[in-house]
């Protein structure tokens, strides 16, 4: 059955069944590899992306409930890493071995979008089931800090979502 989609601001038709996962259509079909794969059953975070403007878990959400609503994927946050969530990544060294991040980045810019100065309890809250198991919390906490004061003083550099579905930043860490 074939699908339209919009992909990091772009227009996408894919063939597929209505019940395939969005993760497996994004990453096999449109080739976007920055989603990961990590348990399958949205416990862990690795694969969320946002629709709606929402944090969802990508292996658990059809893509027939995509259709006619965004969907961002880590690269389309912006073009060149310049969001403030991927400067603050950077910045504070967060990733071990990164496996996580680009799901740990996509909650926390849901998070910022609804709450742009968190504290402590509002990111562990909203970060609950992104596991990491290099266990870098801590860094992950600082760095959403980091973030949202980048965002409030206009330092990060703001660019449009990726339009040709690739990013030259840090999306797959």
């Amino acid at each position: 059955m074939a699908f339209k989609l919009t992909v990091n601001g772009r227009s996408a038709t894919v063939d597929v069944p209505a019940e395939m996962p969005l993760l497996w259509v994004l990453r096999d079909v449109l080739n976007l590899r920055g989603t990961k794969y990590g348990c399958g059953i949205g416990q862990c975070g690795a694969c969320t992306v946002h629709l709606r403007g929402r944090a969802v878990r990508s292996c658990l959400t059809p893509v027939s409930s995509a259709v006619d609503f965004p969907i961002t994927t880590i690269e389309g946050l912006s073009q060149d890493g310049s969001h403030p969530v991927q400067l603050a990544w950077e910045e504070i060294d967060v990733p071990q071995c990164g496996y996580c991040q680009a799901g740990q980045i996509m909650s926390a810019t849901a998070l910022l979008a609804k709450n742009p100065q968190p504290t402590d309890q509002d990111i562990d809250a909203a970060m609950t089931g992104n596991i990491c198991r290099c266990d870098t919390y801590l860094r992950i906490r600082e760095a959403i800090h980091k973030a949202a004061s980048l965002a409030s003083n206009g330092n990060a550099r703001h660019s449009q979502p990726a339009r040709n579905g690739s990013h030259k930043g840090k999306e797959a860490l």
